[in-house]
């Protein structure tokens, strides 16, 4: 009898020996999981301990709320809900109905998930996996990782170069993941994939991909935040980052998009894009609500009678608030390497034209550090390009200057024409003040790229560049003959014929990309200033090193 005695006490002691552990463990995860250690990695991001012009990875209160803008989103300085033009494409009631019964058995089914009752923590080699099937009969639609601090989701790479999270194989089942590769602890790198039109999304690290079947036009997936499991997280998400993996639809017409991707239920402007986008970004910004879901609508929309083919793989990041990795308030596109390539969206190395009408962006760069030092410069180069042309943004004019009662304003002739067209061009407009009533014409007015602060090796400086190449050189006025028995004329050349490298030294680093509604010429008009057609205009892209 007292042996049995003491055997029980013995499993017993065993037992809360074993709680105190597993208490122990318990906390030192939840510790880990809210630092930002554990986000940078879960979300796939490497954190700086540095302070850069972008970012203060630690700010006071009084700090935080005097932040300036540029310094990246903090918790005092969450953006606002817009009106969102895009909601005639989702029946919301219709969604919240259908969910509603769901939301009750999330907590307790991802905690059942999570703490490996029924799901894949065991040794692959043990094949004796209790109620490994109960897992597909709870009705969970969020991220189980929400409710459960056991539940690690860190980022994981697939064999095939793809991002995934690291869970149990039978939460990458109950999610419609699939299994790619090993992680710790024998769980599974899941790649979430979405390949239908009208799905809702709550994972982060999903990739949208093509439906098999024939596209539907619109064709739409909704990313949703859940408030009631974002409070439970203590980490709301602040923004989505959209990388296109691939990204092909039509080509525009006259610089208009037929085939469109649009973003809807975000606080910042985000252009309308189509045709080749593979290798481009987005940066999202999550307006806040405390009382029902955030939805963010993704949509594309394809005209008829075209027999191209359009497919499509993004992935879909969503990033916490507080992060020191999130973008600035102000920049749809951030890069955060001390050099790289940036470049408008469908600018690709083919031939034709290229530029997209209504873009209007800011690209920004994180000030990197250089030999343990902060970057004092950003200078950049166009790159090499075979079929394409690697900057071109509208169409320089050559302007023969002719005082004259009525406009003041004659082109020159077909040969100084073409000179100007493969020239640069900088500022917004020309004006010849030495005769008559003075003639104005647009060079970088409409459609432009802007460099703060850009100059060349010769201190030669511009803000606005355009035309055919990437040069600063303002142009010149040269004399030509008229015909016999006239005087000589002027006609205005604007910018220089040769690429040269520009840099700027004004930080925080940031571009600014616009273009107007039109690739037709601008007539003279009232309040107008006229500009010439633009002709085969591509966009640009850049090569940009830090120094």
């Amino acid at each position: 009898m007292s042996k049995n005695v003491c055997l029980i006490l013995v499993v017993v002691l065993m037992s809360q020996a074993s709680r105190a552990c597993d208490d122990n463990i318990e906390e030192e995860e939840l510790a880990r999981q809210q630092s930002d250690e554990y986000f940078a990695r879960a979300y796939g991001f490497t954190p700086e301990t540095w302070n850069a012009l972008y970012h203060k990875p630690s700010l006071g209160l009084q700090d935080a709320v005097d932040a300036s803008p540029y310094e990246g989103r903090t918790l005092f300085k969450r953006l606002q809900s817009s009106n969102n033009p895009f909601k005639k494409y989702f029946n919301r009631d219709q969604e919240d109905n259908e969910n509603n019964g769901r939301f009750a058995f999330a907590g307790l089914g991802a905690n059942l998930v999570n703490t490996g009752l029924f799901n894949n923590r065991y040794t692959p080699a043990n094949t004796w996996r209790p109620l490994v099937t109960l897992a597909k009969r709870i009705p969970i639609s969020v991220n189980p990782n929400f409710n459960s601090p056991l539940g690690s989701f860190d980022t994981c790479t697939s064999n095939a170069g793809e991002a995934g999270i690291c869970t149990s194989g039978s939460v990458c089942s109950l999610f419609g993941g699939r299994p790619s590769g090993p992680c710790d602890q024998g769980q599974v790198c899941c790649i979430n994939v979405i390949n239908s039109c009208g799905s809702i999304v709550t994972l982060n690290n999903t990739y949208w991909q093509t439906p098999p079947t024939a596209l539907r036009s619109p064709c739409t997936l909704t990313v949703r935040m859940d408030p009631k499991f974002i409070e439970q997280s203590s980490k709301p998400i602040c923004q989505i980052r959209l990388d296109f993996v691939s990204f092909t639809t039509s080509q525009p017409t006259a610089g208009t998009c037929t085939d469109t991707f649009q973003v809807g239920g975000v606080s910042n402007e985000v252009p309308t894009i189509c045709g080749d986008n593979r290798g481009q970004h987005m940066y999202l910004h999550v307006p806040q609500s405390v009382n029902k879901p955030t939805d963010v609508q993704l949509i594309f929309n394809f005209a008829s009678g075209t027999t191209i083919s359009r497919s499509w793989s993004i992935k879909i990041a969503m990033l916490p608030c507080g992060a020191t990795y999130l973008a600035p308030i102000d920049c749809l596109q951030y890069f955060t390497s001390t050099r790289g390539r940036v470049s408008s969206f469908n600018w690709q190395d083919v031939a034709g034209a290229r530029q997209l009408n209504n873009q209007n962006y800011n690209m920004c760069f994180r000030t990197e550090l250089i030999s343990a030092q902060k970057a004092t410069q950003m200078c950049l180069s166009v790159c090499s390009a075979t079929e394409g042309d690697a900057f071109s943004i509208t169409t320089p004019p050559a302007v023969l200057l002719v005082a004259s009662l009525n406009t003041g304003f004659a082109l020159a002739n077909t040969a100084d024409a073409d000179e100007a067209a493969i020239n640069s061009a900088v500022g917004t407009t020309y004006t010849d003040q030495s005769r008559g009533n003075g003639i104005t014409v647009a060079t970088c007015l409409y459609d432009y790229l802007l460099i703060p602060g850009g100059r060349d090796a010769n201190n030669v400086e511009a803000d606005r560049f355009c035309g055919n190449k990437l040069n600063p050189s303002p142009g010149t006025v040269k004399r030509v003959p008229a015909c016999p028995n006239v005087e000589w004329q002027r006609v205005f050349i604007p910018g220089a014929a040769t690429d040269v490298q520009v840099c700027t030294a004004i930080r925080p680093f940031k571009l600014t990309y616009q273009t107007d509604g039109q690739e037709t010429a601008v007539g003279a008009a009232t309040n107008t200033i006229r500009a010439l057609a633009d002709v085969s205009n591509t966009g640009f892209c850049l090569e940009y090193q830090e120094n």
